[in-house]
């Protein structure tokens, strides 16, 4: 008995994970589906730093 129609390779995957690490995504977990289509879920973002206007913002608005 045949294993099938192999639908992705490793190689794939590992361009997948070297794309969100170059565009600096930290994967947390990773999906490969029948189709062999590859899903890759990120780890929440980290806020972005505070602009003045930001913080000049909160300030005023803490009123």
């Amino acid at each position: 008995m045949s294993r099938g129609r192999v639908t992705f390779r490793q190689h794939d995957l590992a361009r997948a994970l070297r794309a969100a690490a170059k565009a600096q995504v930290v994967v947390s977990r990773t999906e490969i589906t029948p189709d062999g289509r590859i899903i890759l879920f990120h780890a929440h973002e980290l806020p972005a730093a505070a602009t003045p206007f930001d913080e000049w913002r909160a300030r005023r608005d803490a009123r």
